[in-house]
């Protein structure tokens, strides 16, 4: 079975909730170590979408802020 790609929501609120649990302290060593693993991943994930969705903004709006033709293909 194929694991669907999860939303930026979705992995913003994991990466929160990752925050919450390791700001509480209570998490033996070994698993904060993979908490901050996940959470590393989900950010670059993060940053990655923003990026990509910066790049789809400036194409519709130029970098001067002006609209540019949309593509039509």
């Amino acid at each position: 079975m194929t694991e669907r790609k999860k939303t930026f929501e979705e992995a913003m609120e994991q990466l929160e909730q990752i925050v919450r649990t390791l700001e509480e302290g209570d998490v033996p060593l070994e698993q904060s170590i993979d908490f901050y693993k996940k959470g590393m991943e989900l950010s670059k994930y993060c940053q990655e979408t923003l990026q990509r969705a910066e790049q789809q903004l400036l194409t519709v709006v130029g970098e001067d802020g002006t609209a540019t033709e949309e593509d039509p293909s």
